[in-house]
């Protein structure tokens, strides 16, 4: 025996040392080691911050302010040069001091129109406003709803890829199975084959899955302006939505495919008052100054002109006439696009509702079903069964997986399509 040394204590507790680190490291939280994830609402923020249609939306509606702002306002007034009473005959014509008459003269006029009438043009601007307004919410809205829809698609196809390579590693066992059994004489070489093909055929699946998988990253880097090569988070609870159906159904008007009509109708009433307007006089006031030659006194002359509305029957009254129409087809389309709105909602809260059942009932019956289907067949097979009850479950039970991610993956996009009717500031999580 030999005595204790110290050095071979520090070694110890040195190699213990690494042993721990080791553990830790074996126990750390996912985030010290697994790729960041794209979540829903972060996909959302990143498309409604690079989108250039809502930008472009943007600038309309600062457009349709800035009009809004000058809208009513009166004409600029008018300069006016020139030479009056100028002689036409005789030694002086054509010529500035050809007549006694005969003045240079300057003028500035204004055209006043009627009250009514400037009303109705701030009131179709503040009209105008608002619907550039109410398109910049809608355009908004919509972004939300196609990078849900894209993002959920996107999350289907990964999940799918995810669960089809799963499956292969059952394959996988079954193959060797079957060749182990070869080796052993109690299985055929048919039976390898067999167990062969059908993997080889889910080796077929996931590429389709994978080219899929890719497809729906490039519908969603179209709103994220950049690749997207991140592993997706998991998605919001496709159970749970921000309104009820009554909620929805009560809310009509403020939903993105109806928000734009309010201010259509105010548009409509506004063009409206303004063709009621021109049944009202227009006045204008002027003024000229004359300087005249040859030490005569100037002159300064007085307009004052008015509009004479005198044939309304053919002019005005059809404007008018025409405009109330107008008033009556967008009131008429605004109600058929509330029906529509209406039928849209209770479709989508229908297939909501009946895919979330579907997706409940391949989650707790059928799935568990084809495993425990799965798990005796392969307890048969390995007993000395034949294999093809275990190959015919393998193939249906990829398929209940299968329909089950896709399911999954409507019943989000359902959802998504009930879930960002309002705006955020109206949506509860």
């Amino acid at each position: 025996m030999f005595p204790h040394s110290p050095v071979r204590a520090s070694s110890a507790r040195h190699a213990r040392r690494l042993l721990l680190c080791a553990a830790i490291l074996s126990v750390s939280p996912a985030w010290a080691s697994s790729p960041a994830t794209l979540t829903l609402d972060a996909a959302m923020r990143q498309a409604i911050e690079r989108a250039p249609l809502l930008e472009a939306r943007r600038a309309q509606s600062e457009s349709a302010r800035q009009e809004a702002a000058r809208a009513g306002a009166l004409p600029d007034p008018q300069l006016t040069f020139g030479v009056d009473n100028l002689a036409a005959q005789g030694p002086g014509a054509f010529t500035a001091g050809g007549d006694d008459m005969t003045m240079r003269t300057v003028g500035i006029s204004q055209a006043l129109p009627s009250r009514g009438k400037r009303q109705a043009e701030r009131a179709i601007g503040a009209a105008r406003a608002d619907l550039a307004a109410s398109s910049e919410v809608a355009t908004a809205l919509w972004i939300r709803q196609q990078v849900a829809d894209a993002w959920i698609m996107a999350w289907g196809a990964q999940r799918e890829t995810a669960m089809l390579r799963s499956m292969q590693q059952a394959w996988d066992r079954d193959v060797a199975v079957a060749k182990a059994r070869l080796r052993g004489g109690t299985g055929s070489a048919a039976q390898v084959l067999a167990a062969r093909m059908q993997s080889l055929d889910l080796e077929n699946r996931i590429d389709d899955a994978n080219a899929r998988a890719a497809r729906a990253r490039a519908n969603l880097a179209r709103w994220l302006d950049e690749p997207v090569d991140e592993p997706l988070a998991q998605p919001p609870d496709f159970a749970v939505l921000p309104h009820d159906q009554a909620s929805l159904l009560g809310s009509l008007d403020r939903q993105g495919n109806l928000l734009g009509w309010p201010a259509r109708e105010q548009a409509a009433e506004a063009e409206l008052a303004a063709a009621r307007a021109d049944r009202h006089p227009e006045w204008n006031l002027g003024m000229n100054y004359g300087s005249r030659v040859r030490g005569l006194s100037d002159m300064v002359s007085l307009q004052v002109g008015v509009s004479l509305p005198l044939f309304s029957r053919n002019r005005q009254d059809r404007g008018i006439s025409a405009r109330a129409a107008e008033v009556d087809a967008v009131r008429a389309e605004h109600d058929d696009a509330r029906r529509q709105q209406v039928e849209a909602i209770r479709s989508a809260w229908a297939q909501w509702q009946s895919l979330g059942q579907q997706v409940r009932q391949h989650r707790d019956a059928l799935l568990p079903l084809a495993s425990d289907r799965v798990a005796l067949a392969l307890a048969a097979y390995r007993g000395g069964g034949d294999i093809q009850p275990l190959l015919d479950a393998r193939r249906d039970e990829i398929a209940h997986h299968t329909d089950y991610v896709r399911m999954q993956a409507d019943y989000g996009r359902a959802w998504a399509a009930l879930a960002y009717l309002l705006p955020l500031s109206e949506t509860t999580p």
